[in-house]
């Protein structure tokens, strides 16, 4: 279990943004301290090679005196005191003579390189080893001079003085990291709080989160804490709705069914007990009409869109729910005018048939027994309509709108009914993209239209 624990646990974003910031300002300063020691190591090869042409120049400038001065040059420069000896000198060898080649002085250890090889900087081969020259001649070309450093020891030199250049930067890494690590706690700080808040809110609290003080990288995040909050304050609503529409809508029919159900259980008449059992079950029926309604409606009302959408026919669609209503012999009769070159429609086809069907449902509760209702299924250039029209009376233009309201039936409204219907198609309408239209027929009656515009 313990395996499974460590495996799953979940990744610190602060420890990989350490780990991260961490390895990038190691792999610059490396970098940096490589620049640096090879620029350090460059710039004290370049100031030995100044250093060793001055005193090149120097000891040739003693020629001018004449040669015989040149004889005790070694014992005059080793006899020279106030100087302490440091570690990292580097041994000067020279050797003095004149131009065609005539070696006149050397030091003890001089190297063997003829005096007259070409003048300026190159390198030899001495002791085995790698050694820098400089070959200076004066200005009349009677004398010349070789001074030579062992290459090894400018090196060690160079190395030496380069290490002490890098050396601060790799004393100020781990000051770099505790910075780096102080940093992103405090860069986090806002995230940690912002976790803090959510934690300790309670379940009735879905107030959207500020975001004042929000840094703007973590903005996309409350926002979509927020809208989170806002789909929850809207379960909760519909959830709430839902019940407080269920307790209020049922308590009238489940009343109505109780109070005939004892006038059945009291009655001693036949007729009487039979007209109450049928009052019964008619209020059932409400009542279980109703709790569909609302069931469909509280499933349908968190959706954003439908799930798996599939292509609709909508032609054979409508020819279907005309046909049902046909079977039951409707005391309406149909008439239909269907354009059976409409096209597929992406959606649920049985959503669209409950809305079919509420919509001719409620032009039959409300058309005079025996008017037609007309149904019609149109295919524009840019349009597709469904439309349902009744002869029946229509409704007041000023409550036109509030029609798609739940439980809202009209003020003059005598069939029965939920108030739920059109407030259903509404809702599947929708998640269709279609629009409801309700209006008035022009010579009496009511329409209510699908519509998708292209």
């Amino acid at each position: 279990m313990k395996i499974e624990t460590d495996r799953y646990r979940p990744r610190s974003l602060r420890r990989r943004l350490i780990g991260l910031v961490s390895i990038a300002a190691m792999v610059i300063l490396g970098l940096a301290a490589n620049l640096t020691y090879r620029q350090a190591h460059k710039d004290v090869q370049e100031l030995m090679d100044g250093q060793l042409s001055k005193t090149g120049r120097l000891m040739l400038a003693q020629t001018q005196q004449g040669a015989e001065h040149l004889a005790n040059l070694p014992a005059a420069m080793a006899s020279l005191h106030g100087d302490r000896e440091h570690v990292n000198d580097i041994p000067l060898e020279y050797q003095i003579g004149k131009g065609d080649g005539t070696l006149l002085v050397h030091s003890a250890n001089a190297p063997k390189t003829p005096l007259n090889s070409p003048v300026g900087f190159s390198t030899i081969r001495h002791e085995d080893a790698p050694w820098r020259s400089l070959i200076l001649e004066t200005g009349d070309g009677r004398y010349r001079i070789q001074v030579a450093e062992s290459i090894p020891a400018r090196d060690k030199e160079a190395f030496e003085i380069a290490t002490k250049t890098v050396l601060p930067l790799l004393v100020i890494f781990p000051l770099l990291l505790l910075a780096i690590y102080v940093s992103i706690r405090r860069g986090l700080k806002p995230l940690d709080d912002l976790a803090a808040e959510v934690l300790h809110r309670s379940p009735e609290n879905l107030v959207p989160l500020e975001d004042r003080a929000t840094p703007h990288e973590a903005l996309p995040l409350v926002a979509a804490i927020n809208r989170l909050l806002y789909r929850l304050s809207g379960s909760l609503d519909h959830e709430r709705r839902f019940t407080a529409d269920a307790a209020h809508e049922l308590r009238t029919p489940l009343a109505a069914i109780r109070i005939q159900t004892q006038v059945a259980a009291m009655s001693q008449n036949d007729a009487q007990r039979q007209h109450a059992l049928a009052q019964a079950l008619t209020g059932l029926d409400r009542a279980t009409r109703l709790l569909e309604q609302m069931l469909r409606l509280a499933r349908l009302d968190p959706l954003a869109q439908i799930a798996a959408p599939d292509k609709v026919n909508l032609a054979e669609l409508v020819e279907d729910v005309i046909a049902e209503f046909r079977d039951h012999a409707a005391a309406n009769p149909i008439e239909s005018d269907i354009d059976e070159s409409a096209p597929l429609i992406n959606g649920d086809a049985d959503l669209l048939r409950i809305a079919l069907r509420n919509l001719i449902d409620n032009a039959q509760r409300y058309s005079p027994p025996g008017s037609p209702i007309h149904v019609v299924l149109q295919h524009g250039k840019a349009s597709l309509t469904i439309s349902i029209a009744d002869r029946g009376p229509g409704v007041d233009e000023a409550e036109l709108p509030r029609l798609i309201e739940r439980f809202y039936r009209g003020s003059a409204v005598t069939a029965e009914g939920s108030g739920l219907g059109l407030t259903l198609v509404h809702r599947i309408a929708e998640l269709h993209n279609a629009r409801l239209e309700l209006s008035n027929r022009d010579g009496g009656g009511f329409e209510a239209r699908l519509f998708w515009s292209a």
